[in-house]
């Protein structure tokens, strides 16, 4: 959700997963809110005060509206519930397990590491807007250079240890700490590059940050 949906690119996106599935191999897609989500925080902070559970809920909501967005593309291979909760994953006998936003004060790059854990998965894909993580902020520092590897003690350098609603960042301070703690793998990626996510699902070189 750049601006408008992206229609073309939700129907590539489609057919490269559906393309990957196969016996013993499961999806676990967790939606963030794009722009809706911005849209209604831009809206809700001119209009009164807010307070951060109030903009956190609308950011929730918008990456649950996303999450039935995916599900009904994928109806064919997606389990029929979105995860709202990743403390209660569901035992899904479908590829294609969708999930969403849960509380304030968790991204979804928290429920992403909480759901790896749930469903032992060792690498969580993060499709970004961005090709690599940068050592500092490309849009403040000419100088920046991008990281194809980092550990995760270097990256909670760059990126501190709070989270904010609408914080920009590769991923989020708190679920890197626990990223960290369970050693997982974490591969952030520009996801509007379609071809270099089929690289990476097929093995092949990729442009990326691999973080851990």
């Amino acid at each position: 959700m750049p601006d408008e949906i992206d229609v073309k690119f939700l129907r590539e996106f489609k057919k490269i997963i559906e393309a990957q599935i196969k016996p013993g191999k499961k999806f676990l897609l967790i939606t963030g809110g794009g722009r809706t989500s911005r849209r209604y925080s831009e809206a809700a902070k001119v209009l009164g005060d807010l307070n951060p559970d109030d903009l956190d809920w609308l950011g929730i909501h918008s990456t649950r509206l996303n999450g039935h967005l995916l599900r009904t593309i994928f109806r064919k291979n997606a389990h029929s519930r979105i995860i709202t909760n990743p403390h209660r994953p569901e035992a899904a006998n479908e590829p294609i397990v969708i999930a969403a936003g849960y509380r304030p004060g968790w991204s979804t790059d928290y429920d992403a590491v909480l759901l790896a854990r749930k469903y032992q998965s060792t690498t969580v894909l993060n499709l970004s807007n961005i090709d690599y993580v940068y050592d500092k902020d490309p849009k403040k520092f000419r100088d920046a250079k991008p990281l194809k590897q980092i550990s995760w003690h270097d990256f909670r350098k760059i990126v501190g240890n709070k989270w904010d609603p609408g914080l920009n960042a590769p991923f989020d301070p708190v679920a890197s700490k626990l990223a960290e703690k369970l050693r997982l793998k974490v591969v952030v990626m520009n996801g509007k590059k379609l071809n270099n996510l089929k690289n990476f699902l097929s093995g092949k070189k990729f442009n990326g940050t691999v973080i851990g």
